[in-house]
């Protein structure tokens, strides 16, 4: 069975920094490229960033390009993101999310194979 479960995330001010993690089980973690999105109240889940298998190619939502710094270590079966200069605007539940290798993959696109269930991000302004 597949699971993928986040954590690291909490309360912080503006300006401030957190760092996500998401541990994977259940699957060959190497074959499969990793994402996180999130979900705002009342939006829909957006991409924030993503990384395939290798963790040679990264990918970033325009809106925290600079800031946010997405890695893996396949040893550990773990993906991070690491959020830095945090707005009140970056507030959401944040989900990791993972793509099996070989298949057509839009890094962008909710069309990951699993899915987490989610760490809350608070930024305090």
């Amino acid at each position: 069975q597949v699971q993928l479960v986040e954590s690291g995330g909490g309360l912080v001010q503006a300006g401030g920094s957190l760092r996500l993690s998401c541990a994977a089980s259940g699957l060959t973690f190497s074959n499969f490229h990793m994402g996180w999105f999130r979900q705002a109240p009342g939006k829909e889940r957006e991409f924030v960033a993503a990384i395939n298998w290798g963790g040679a190619s990264t990918y970033y939502a325009d809106s925290v390009k600079g800031r946010f710094t997405i890695s893996r270590d396949n040893a550990k079966n773990t993906v991070y993101l690491q959020m830095n200069s945090l707005k009140p605007e970056d507030m959401a539940v944040y989900y990791c999310a993972a793509k099996r290798f070989g298949v057509n993959w839009n890094p962008k696109a909710r069309t990951y194979d699993y899915w987490g269930q989610g760490t809350q991000v608070t930024v305090s302004s």
